[in-house]
């Protein structure tokens, strides 16, 4: 898989620092984060809407209480 990595995916991202600690599967970055941020609800609502997901929301708008 080509890799395009979303602007929002570097230090500062809460699903970042989820995965790089083993606390996320690999498919949420696969599938949103080296996507170009596609389909990203967290993504769509900060860019639209200036809203910071909580850490817990995970790409598809999903709560993972494994996470809060």
């Amino acid at each position: 898989m080509k890799k395009k990595f979303c602007k929002w995916y570097n230090e500062t991202s809460a699903i970042k620092r989820a995965y790089d600690q083993g606390k996320l599967d690999k498919k949420w970055v696969e599938k949103y984060c080296w996507n170009g941020g596609k389909d990203c609800i967290r993504k769509k609502r900060f860019e639209e809407e200036g809203y910071v997901s909580p850490d817990y929301i995970l790409p598809d708008g999903t709560i993972d209480e494994s996470l809060k």
